[in-house]
């Protein structure tokens, strides 16, 4: 079932649960992540980075649509890290039914007038928003859009953003980093600022970068606001480091024996990230909601 952004992860904060928006750009991983979301009876995103976009094409997005209209979760497609108006034009215009700007890296009225811009497009088109406000911390060379020190999301600045641009999400700095933590850095969540945050702002709130954290920790944050959780670093390197084991046989070399093996590791990783998160059977809200409309 194809969904916007916007009532996903809606009935997911008056639920009480996080929706799982897992990374993917491989049709390998999206097989088995629409696998264990429907085995789990959970609510999904699919989130595509422009990266992502670059490497497989527009038509793999195609594909993630038309997947999620068939799907028996509800599901929607969005486009994680826009980095300008015209990335998210096109994004609406190849399928996405959710798309993130992300202009924190902007002072922070230009990061207001571009994310005014781009809801403005989006909401015409029936498209929900989300966008960034303060910096997510980087680990490595992979990590997205992150930066060398955080900057955490000012309260005050974010209901004022928020009110000023009318996004449907808001996804904030408490302290994460993209990528996954070397030894020498220590994951830690300002459980105290989200609290804060959710307390002025009044649409559901998104955590990037989630990858190391303690899962006493994303819980937490699940139950102080989080409506959506980025989860792309644990399933990939999960996915491909057991790719790495299974091509110790030199003698494979069709995917169909391949494959099964990484596929499975990722179903594991993200049926514990789906459980965490308080989404399994989660789907169930959204065909009450389809009944009672009906």
């Amino acid at each position: 079932m194809l969904t916007t952004g916007a009532e996903i992860l809606s009935t997911g904060r008056r639920h009480h649960f996080a929706v799982p928006a897992f990374n993917m750009s491989d049709y390998g991983m999206l097989n088995a992540v629409f696998e264990v979301s429907t085995a789990l009876s959970a609510p999904i995103m699919i989130a595509i980075h422009p990266l992502e976009v670059a490497l497989v094409g527009e038509e793999f997005v195609a594909a993630v649509v038309a997947k999620a209209h068939k799907a028996p979760v509800p599901v929607a497609v969005h486009l994680d890290h826009g980095a300008t108006y015209e990335e998210v034009a096109n994004a609406i215009r190849t399928g996405f039914t959710s798309v993130m700007i992300d202009a924190s890296h902007e002072p922070f009225e230009e990061n207001i007038r571009v994310t005014q811009e781009v809801t403005r497009l989006a909401h015409a088109a029936g498209i929900s928003v989300e966008a960034e406000l303060g910096t997510i911390g980087a680990t490595d060379g992979y990590a997205e859009a992150g930066s060398d020190d955080i900057i955490y999301t000012d309260p005050d600045m974010a209901a004022h953003f928020v009110q000023a641009t009318g996004v449907d999400s808001l996804a904030v700095a408490i302290g994460t980093r993209h990528g996954l933590y070397p030894a020498t850095l220590r994951a830690a969540l300002r459980i105290d600022l989200l609290e804060k945050i959710a307390q002025r702002v009044d649409v559901p709130l998104v955590l990037h970068g989630g990858s190391d954290n303690p899962d006493a920790e994303i819980s937490q944050a699940v139950a102080h606001g989080v409506a959506k959780v980025n989860i792309s670093s644990d399933i990939k390197s999960r996915y491909y480091d057991t790719m790495r084991e299974v091509l110790q046989d030199k003698g494979l070399r069709e995917p169909h024996a391949i494959v099964p093996a990484c596929s499975q590791a990722l179903q594991d990783v993200a049926a514990h990230k789906i459980r965490l998160l308080g989404a399994e059977g989660a789907a169930a809200h959204f065909q009450q909601l389809a009944s009672a409309l009906s």
